[in-house]
């Protein structure tokens, strides 16, 4: 086996890349890089009737989005059928598996015997030992491997530790089907193999296949990868994972308004940690990140906690790539139609300098857009309910003033409009709220906005003082 650490992420392109996927393709890429090894990407579309091209086009583009990058070309599980098939062969040939003629008629039968003896249902081996001579005519075999009749299978398990597995319970399954075609526990066992796999990080739900796994690597007299099985996700309330808890395709995410390094940061925290660390740089998971420190218990999803990460995330970033970040996932954002997109590079520019005030206020991309809707909406400004009653007759009365009087204005900036407001409100003994509410009001459309000061100086002189006596008395 290579001194280079090899991993693997192995999707079936028959849905969208789950976030259990996502965790998973995660884990697998911050041990390849930890350790300056590979992370390879294998498509497994041996089910032909279920695989997509747009499965996988959903996959490869919500890896590239997460920023999780493999190495090399996309391997196809399919491609390879003809490889599996001469393996299958060679275990044949080698007195390591053998051709099956037991017919459905005969196995249904083992099935029923065993459940009415209270035995788990197994293949009971008739063809194991039998000579081939007595193969039925014009019955197609299938190929099975010949399991160890005693002791047991151990997997050893970075994650799970040594898991011991009777081999009267693995049975002598199928690997090659009666059509030639491979099962997966056996294309499995041999992509892996020629593909160079050093390590097989997966969802503990796997644990059960590894035994068997195990048992073909040992009969080619292949050395067996590194297991590391993780925990499955569960919802906060301990429940399996589902659509209410957070079960939805890296897309939906997206959609959702999370950046990519956020829920890569959030995602490595599901089931793994180092000490007390909450928010942690994509540098800081590669250089601390080792799957022996995966936990054992299964991780719970939170989107609180999910989104207080994102938040912190977005009140950090440099209000350039946040713009830019922002720009990018519009079209995508649910619930959300801006202007003609793509955006203007004049109202990019005037984003960029709103980004101080809004990131504060946003816990997501979505949450983002909504506070600068102000920016894109034309006048005469639709106003919600909170801003109609904000904008009594008093209210505009006090609008078509303070235009007035921030009309003399030259220089026109948030200082030099709050010195003029906050002047007029103590001359005539009126508090600041009193005339900061209508103004945002007037200048959003909305009760809640960034500070009303930022607000003027974002939307520059003219477009101010037309919103403000659009509203004014």
């Amino acid at each position: 086996m290579s001194d280079t650490v090899i991993t693997r992420f192995a999707p079936s392109p028959t849905g969208f890349l789950h976030i259990g996927g996502a965790r998973t393709a995660l884990f697998n890429w911050l041990y390849a890089r930890h350790t300056s090894g590979k992370m390879l990407l294998r498509i497994e579309d041996t089910d032909r009737a279920r695989s997509t091209a747009e499965a996988t086009a959903a996959i490869l583009d919500g890896l590239k989005w997460l920023g999780l990058e493999w190495d090399g070309e996309p391997f196809s599980q399919f491609e390879q059928a003809a490889r599996h098939r001469e393996v299958a062969m060679q275990l044949v040939e080698s007195g390591k598996a053998y051709r099956c003629y037991a017919s459905p008629d005969e196995l249904t039968a083992m099935r029923e015997q065993a459940r009415a003896e209270g035995r788990p249902p197994r293949y009971d081996g008739r063809w194991r030992d039998r000579d081939p001579a007595d193969a039925p005519a014009g019955v197609q075999p299938v190929i099975r491997i010949k399991a160890p009749n005693d002791g047991e299978t151990v997997v050893t398990d970075r994650v799970q530790g040594d898991v011991r597995f009777p081999n009267k319970d693995l049975d002598d399954f199928i690997i090659l089907r009666s059509d030639g075609s491979p099962t997966y526990m056996h294309a499995v066992v041999v992509d892996d193999h020629d593909m160079g796999v050093t390590h097989i990080i997966r969802g503990d739900d796997h644990l059960t296949n590894a035994a068997r796994q195990t048992v073909i690597f040992n009969a080619m007299g292949w050395e067996v990868p590194v297991m590391a099985h993780i925990p499955l996700i569960h919802g906060a309330d301990g429940a399996k994972l589902s659509k209410r808890h957070g079960a939805l395709g890296v897309e939906t995410y997206r959609a959702m308004g999370y950046l990519p390094a956020a829920l890569r940061n959030y995602l490595a925290r599901l089931g793994w940690s180092h000490g007390d660390d909450e928010i942690m740089s994509t540098r800081d998971m590669i250089n601390w990140f080792d799957i022996g420190d995966i936990n054992k218990g299964a991780a719970r999803f939170d989107f609180k906690k999910l989104e207080a990460i994102n938040g912190v995330y977005i009140r950090s970033a440099d209000d350039a790539e946040l713009t830019a970040n922002l720009v990018e996932a519009l079209p995508y954002l649910e619930d959300y139609t801006a202007p003609t997109l793509p955006l203007g590079s004049a109202l990019q520019a005037q984003l960029q300098q709103a980004m101080p005030g809004l990131k504060q206020r946003a816990k997501t991309l979505k949450e983002l857009a909504e506070g600068a809707g102000y920016l894109f909406v034309s006048r005469p400004l639709p106003l919600d309910k909170k801003a109609k009653e904000l904008l009594t007759g008093d209210a505009r009365a006090l609008l078509k003033i303070l235009a007035s009087e921030l009309s003399a204005i030259d220089d026109w900036n948030a200082a030099s409009t709050e010195a003029v407001v906050r002047a007029y409100g103590e001359n005539h003994d009126i508090k600041l709220g009193a005339l900061a509410q209508p103004l945002r009001a007037a200048l959003t459309g909305r009760s809640t906005s960034p500070g009303v000061f930022d607000v003027l100086a974002v939307l520059g002189r003219e477009e101010s003082l037309a919103r403000i006596t659009d509203q004014a008395a």
